[in-house]
């Protein structure tokens, strides 16, 4: 599907974003290995999620819906899982594949997962190597670097892993793996990462410590099934917030948007940039803070950014580029190498993008330099496949000079479904 663009008077309006990605997946791998019933609210009904639904389905778990935005799972136990009959398929989900990993290292049983052909690029390994140390017998491509992957889990062991990358994919699927260990389970990292998973271990009843960069789970806990309501996506609010920021005379404002202080290094950054926002917490839900956001139009400044902010704010990097072109000055964006292994290879994706809609960007190692300021110019762009590189792209043309068409753009329904018809609902022609 082509995506074409034009640009808009101004953005207004109250909104809702769909449910948190990250959260949404959590939610069903817990509720699956919990005893008892887990009633998920607000579940983003997104192809990366249903990919996870039909894989514990695929393993004997009974779950009920989506049906607008309501799952009801029907928890196994921890041992509960039945060997899966046929291939798993994480299709384009790398939270799908790198955190199931963890839970089928403990399975006694056999298993393969694998993804579409993008998913089969990107790095396993730094997942898989904790998971072997632990004990599970994991075999693929290159070493155990590339899906399909076959497992033979099993017993585990506990371990002390200290990770070199701060990844909340990698902790994750190591302290699920945890769960099946006789003995606690630490994972160090170089910085925080997002802690959804171990918010959500101790909601359904894990004891979790945490110290510094350091967090622990214990083995073999018995998790309960619990309701969950599934806050507003941050990494989607994104991309309307930069919206209201660089069009004229914007106002809008997003209900309900999960405010983990983790996940909130966009935030941080857009207000360094200059936008001017207010932030309403509203209070929490499973373990989880959550509030409004409402953002004006801004006069945005270039900035620099890097170090331990990074992991905060890794899925917004995409649209903070588009804020970074419309912004007065340079912005420089460094230890970002991550962004290279994502759905697409994000820096170099957003760089073409971007220098195809007239901005001058220089990429560098680990990052980008944008030089901002100069009026953006509508083009033809491509989406890589990469659901955040369209819907940055799309938010660009909303205040470029003519028509922006944005090629393979139905890959939006990845994360955030209703992206379209919610930027035409709030456009002010």
């Amino acid at each position: 599907m082509e995506l074409v663009i034009r640009p808009v008077r101004s953005l207004k309006g109250t909104v809702a974003v769909p449910g948190d990605k990250s959260i949404s997946h959590r939610a069903l791998m817990l509720g699956a290995i919990a005893t008892g019933e887990t009633v998920v609210e607000n579940f983003l009904e997104g192809e990366d999620c249903l990919a996870t639904l039909a894989c514990f389905r695929s393993m004997g778990v009974e779950i009920t819906g989506p049906e607008a935005g309501r799952v009801v799972i029907r928890g196994c136990g921890l041992y509960g899982l039945s060997e899966p009959e046929d291939v798993l398929d994480a299709k384009n989900s790398g939270t799908t594949m790198r955190l199931l990993l963890g839970i089928l290292a403990g399975q006694p049983f056999f298993s393969v997962l694998t993804g579409d052909s993008s998913l089969r690029r990107r790095p396993m390994g730094r997942v898989v190597r904790p998971l072997r140390e632990m004990g599970a017998r994991i075999s693929g491509r290159g070493g155990g670097e590339l899906a399909p992957l076959a497992v033979t889990g099993g017993e585990l062991k506990p371990l002390a892993f200290t990770s070199p990358v701060a990844s909340a994919q990698v902790k994750s699927a190591v302290l699920l793996a945890g769960l099946y260990a006789q003995g606690t389970t630490s994972v160090t990292e170089p910085a925080l990462s997002r802690d959804h998973t171990e918010r959500m271990l101790e909601y359904f009843g894990a004891r979790v410590t945490r110290d510094g960069l350091t967090v622990a789970v214990d083995g073999n806990p018995v998790l309960k099934g619990a309701a969950i309501r599934v806050p507003g996506d941050i990494s989607s609010a994104a991309f309307l917030m930069v919206a209201a920021c660089i069009v004229p005379e914007a106002a809008l404002t997003i209900k309900g948007v999960g405010l983990n202080p983790t996940r909130t290094g966009i935030i941080e950054v857009l207000r360094e940039m200059g936008a001017r926002m207010e932030i309403t917490p509203a209070g929490e839900a499973g373990g989880e803070p959550y509030g409004d956001i409402t953002v004006y139009s801004s006069e945005l400044r270039g900035v620099e950014i890097g170090g331990a902010l990074i992991p905060r704010l890794i899925d917004e990097i995409p649209v903070i580029t588009v804020a970074a072109a419309c912004a007065c000055g340079k912005t420089v964006i460094r230890n970002a190498a991550e962004l290279k292994v994502k759905e697409s290879d994000r820096l170099k994706t957003m760089a073409a993008g971007l220098s195809c809609l007239g901005v001058p960007v220089e990429e560098l190692p680990d990052g980008l330099i944008i030089y901002g300021g100069k009026r953006l110019s509508g083009a033809v762009v491509e989406s890589y496949g990469d659901h955040r590189v369209a819907m940055a792209l799309a938010v660009a043309g909303l205040t470029a000079d003519g028509e922006t068409v944005i090629k393979e753009a139905d890959v939006v329904n990845v994360s955030f479904p209703d992206f379209v018809e919610t930027l035409q609902r709030l456009s002010v022609e």
